[in-house]
């Protein structure tokens, strides 16, 4: 019988089969990981790592000398048996590059794979950017929607945000410094100038919390440096949905400057709350 907290919680350890670990490691201080994940990484067999250069510093600061295997984006899949067979030899530690595996990192299909096969999945929790960010956003934390990371081409980006624009719900974004600029352009035309809690460089030396609005974080991050997580306020318009003057006024403005009747609709959709169909009715009728 394996020796683990979780018989502490009730867990039943008491099994012939080797255990994924699925095991949290820190965003950025490496002093934000725990002792039962400390302990984990030095018992198993194996450690399947998105990134061994990263994941080795940490293992030896804590002078861990366990064997690693990549495991990363690009291989998950062609390398999904191979860490199946590593796991009927021993135990394994599954860790992405910062945080929990398999939340907007590679690990998803790898677990799946194990509680298929009926094999103990085990979490080990521990820091996490989407949490740290949220609690020290200043911004509702009763409800929000994490959205990882936006897609990469501005018309599919927007479409995300369209999807979630009446969202009541705080809204969390992951990006790349070198995407920030132009996902920030497409929050505020798609959801407005709301209030944001852009957070840079979590637990690290650099680290940096700005609050204000999308526009003035344009401002602030006119050459971004870093990993962001976006925290964003959720649509807190509570006026009826009703088509008034003045939104049949700004859409005939809107079509006079010669802005595309999609993009047009789109915006003012997620600004009014009203349908697309709606909309594009009244755009119709302006001709």
């Amino acid at each position: 019988m394996k020796l683990d907290c979780h018989t502490a919680v009730g867990y039943n350890d008491d099994t012939d089969m080797n255990t994924l670990y699925v095991v949290a490691t820190p965003i950025g201080n490496l002093e934000d990981i725990s002792l039962r994940a400390l302990r984990i990484l030095k018992e198993v067999r194996i450690i399947a790592a998105e990134d061994t250069r990263k994941t080795s510093r940490l293992l030896n600061h804590y002078q861990i000398t366990t064997p690693m295997t990549s495991y990363y984006e690009h291989n998950k899949l062609v390398k999904l048996n191979r860490m199946l067979d590593y796991l009927a030899d021993g135990d394994m530690a599954l860790v992405s590059e910062a945080g929990m595996p398999g939340i907007s990192d590679p690990g998803y299909e790898l677990i799946v794979a194990a509680i298929g096969q009926g094999i103990p999945v085990v979490p080990i929790p521990g820091a996490s950017a989407v949490t740290t960010a949220l609690a020290v956003s200043g911004l509702a934390t009763d409800k929000f929607t994490f959205l990882g990371f936006l897609p990469n081409k501005s018309a599919a980006r927007r479409r995300v945000l369209e999807s979630v624009a009446a969202e009541k719900a705080t809204l969390i974004i992951l990006e790349a410094p070198h995407r920030v600029q132009d996902s920030l352009q497409d929050i505020l035309a798609v959801l407005g100038d709301r209030r944001i809690a852009a957070c840079r460089e979590l637990t690290k030396m650099h680290e940096e919390v700005f609050r204000g609005t999308v526009s003035e974080a344009l401002a602030h991050f006119a050459a971004p440096i870093g990993e962001f997580t976006l925290v964003i306020d959720g649509n807190k318009d509570e006026s009826p949905k009703e088509l008034t003057a003045d939104i049949s006024q700004k859409l005939h403005d809107l079509r006079k400057s010669g802005l595309p009747a999609k993009e047009a609709i789109a915006g003012m959709a997620a600004e009014t709350g009203l349908s697309k169909r709606e909309l594009y009715r009244v755009w119709l009728e302006q001709t």
